[in-house]
């Protein structure tokens, strides 16, 4: 049925946001403040996540799968 309510988390829907993971970052990592994490746009967590984490590296495919099982067979 289209223009139905948006599905609940694991219903189908997207999963929802890792409020806690984000705060423990702004808050713990960050030092930030109430008043500047909450200010800070999706997009800016996300840059000052990178600082931590790096850039997000594409997902493993079969062809690296493969080459890594072959390096390491146990």
């Amino acid at each position: 049925m289209e223009g139905g309510p948006p599905p609940f988390p694991g219903e189908g829907g997207p999963p929802p946001f890792p409020w806690g993971e984000a705060m423990a970052l702004g808050f713990g990592r960050l030092r930030l403040s109430s008043h500047a994490f909450w200010r800070l746009t999706p997009r800016e967590l996300a840059a000052a996540l990178r600082a931590f984490a790096g850039p997000a590296r594409a997902p493993l495919d079969r062809t690296g799968l493969g080459a890594l099982m072959a390096r390491f067979p146990d």
